[in-house]
């Protein structure tokens, strides 16, 4: 699951018109923005193996700290209480948070049976969607594009980069995903920790981008 998470930040804008496109997403990709350096620190595990996870050929052994229900719950009231403390909304901060806690919920339906329930648990869920790739392309796809059409109507344009800038973010996700899916296995797990830690630039692109956009009426 990747490109299905932008596509719930793009959706919550209408919800929290108040919020960025910046902090939603930062927000609704939070748990895999720790989960690059968790790696790097050697607190968290992953293999390269091809078939170990259906379609994706990545063994994700040991995130909890990341990816457990409890930990997300644990990151999710973090981000509520940082926006709470900012300034936003009550509302706000509930949009955020929940979007924290929807990375693990989408999450759920694709991998296999590999999210635990908490640190130390033994427990793991996922109903192993990746087994079904043209089914998981689909889901994320349409969940992309029903949040984008959703941010197009909650927002307009300020300028002419408000139009070409998020016509431009959303080419980059869709060109990103498109290799995720069909690129080859990545070299090491190295590679995989310092590319996923490149997803911050994702985030501050939508800063700007929505710097450039104003809620609509």
């Amino acid at each position: 699951m990747f490109i299905g998470h932008f596509g719930a930040a793009l959706g919550a804008k209408r919800l929290a018109p108040e919020l960025s496109l910046g902090t939603l997403m930062l927000a609704a990709q939070l748990v895999d923005l720790l989960w690059p350096t968790f790696l790097l620190l050697g607190w968290e595990r992953v293999e390269i193996r091809p078939g170990a996870s259906g379609a994706v050929p990545l063994a994700f052994e040991h995130y909890p700290w990341s990816h457990s229900l409890l930990a997300v719950l644990g990151w999710g009231a973090l981000v509520g209480v940082g926006l709470r403390a900012a300034g936003a909304s009550t509302r706000a901060c509930a949009v955020a948070a929940v979007l924290v806690l929807s990375h693990w919920i989408l999450d759920a339906l694709v991998h296999v049976p590999d999210l635990p329930l908490a640190p130390g648990g033994a427990a793991r869920i996922g109903l192993g969607l990746w087994n079904q790739p043209l089914v998981v392309l689909v889901l994320e796809l349409a969940l992309f594009a029903g949040g984008l059409a959703s941010y197009r109507r909650s927002t307009a344009a300020r300028d002419r980069i408000g139009t070409r800038a998020l016509v431009g973010l959303a080419a980059l996700l869709v060109a990103i995903h498109v290799g995720n899916v069909f690129g080859p296995p990545p070299p090491d797990v190295a590679a995989i920790a310092w590319v996923g830690q490149a997803q911050w630039l994702l985030v501050m692109l939508a800063f700007w981008v929505d710097r450039h956009r104003t809620p609509a009426r």
